[in-house]
């Protein structure tokens, strides 16, 4: 890791699986990832990340220069919160009941919930509300939200009733809505350089692959099309927030431009098989406990069922944090947004 002072004092993240670094782990839920093989590549082993090493919230730890990852709500203690901290939890939506099939979650209304505490926290070892919002103001956030509101809601018509309730647009237009709110209740707390990443390719995830039985194909256009209509309001989203809240700074982060477009590239051969044994049930896609492992880890970009390996972690947080092509962020990347 880059020695020196961070770029910024604080970095807070809030989300799903994608940055969940052990939030879940004493939860009552078949959402968590605190068993190997998960971890393999990983420092520390399994420590409830959903990947084989490092996930993309560590690797912009890593750019933004601070010198240890940034901890999970559920244990950190003390000062540690000055540095920031990590609510994200795995199945947790937009939406409260979002992956309740699942079990318990931390959906992103109780994440800001918890960082309302660690506010607190804050403000009671500075001894100064005012202090803490300055302090807050600088600091990054990032938030990535939405997977599971399709992947653990709306796409599950037989336990949940939002598809049977909204078509995609309708649905897409309720998320962005109840998104934008928490967005600025997030502002309303002292956030100012908020970074809000985009949907990935749902519809091209091995897990739903194989609970619609596409064959060969690589993606699922339905699932591709309806998650597009929340994609496309995230960026009409962010100009409105900048324009109605004074000095915020929101950024979006497009996921499907950053996908990496030539994944043998670097190195990427394998786009659809997982790495990791998968256990159960058909659609589940969790890696089994203790299962097996390919050996070419470093060539699949799935790591189980659901979640990208380490590699495609570390190109989603170089691309965020300084853009390569002009539709990546919106309208500025990580370092810009760092800097000012």
């Amino acid at each position: 890791m880059v020695k020196g002072e961070p770029q910024v004092p604080c970095l807070f993240i809030l989300g799903d699986s994608l940055f969940d670094n052990g939030n879940n782990n004493n939860l009552i839920t078949t959402a968590k990832a605190n068993y190997p093989p998960y971890g393999i590549d990983f420092p520390d082993g399994p420590t409830g990340r959903f990947t084989n090493g490092k996930n993309s919230a560590d690797f912009l730890a890593e750019l933004l220069g601070f010198d240890k990852f940034i901890e999970p709500f559920s244990t950190v203690k003390g000062v540690d919160i000055f540095r920031g901290v990590n609510y994200a939890s795995g199945a947790a939506g937009i939406r409260d009941e979002s992956g309740i099939h699942l079990g318990d979650r931390i959906s992103l209304n109780r994440q800001l919930r918890n960082h309302n505490v660690t506010i607190s926290r804050m403000s009671t070892l500075l001894g100064n509300k005012t202090l803490t919002k300055e302090y807050l103001s600088k600091c990054i956030y990032i938030v990535g939200m939405g997977n599971n509101d399709y992947i653990n809601n709306y796409l599950l018509p037989q336990l949940y009733s939002s598809s049977h309730m909204y078509n995609p647009e309708q649905f897409a237009s309720i998320l962005i809505q109840q998104y934008s709110e928490q967005l600025k209740t997030l502002y309303l707390y002292g956030a100012r350089k908020v970074v809000v990443f985009g949907l990935g390719g749902i519809g091209c995830v091995p897990s739903e692959l194989d609970l619609y039985g596409t064959g060969d194909s690589v993606c699922i256009n339905s699932i591709d099309s309806a998650v597009r209509k929340f994609s496309d309001k995230l960026e009409p989203m962010i100009d409105d927030l900048n324009s109605s809240l004074p000095n915020a700074k929101f950024s979006y982060i497009n996921s499907t431009s950053i996908a990496v477009p030539d994944p043998s590239s670097i190195g990427i051969t394998k786009l659809r098989e997982p790495c990791c044994e998968i256990s159960g049930t058909i659609g589940e896609g969790q890696c089994k406990h203790g299962g097996g492992v390919c050996s070419d880890r470093a060539a699949h970009y799935f790591w189980d069922g659901f979640h990208p390996s380490e590699a495609p972690n570390k190109v989603t947080a170089e691309r965020a944090y300084t853009a390569l092509l002009s539709t990546d962020v919106y309208p500025f990347d990580i370092s810009q947004l760092a800097q000012l």
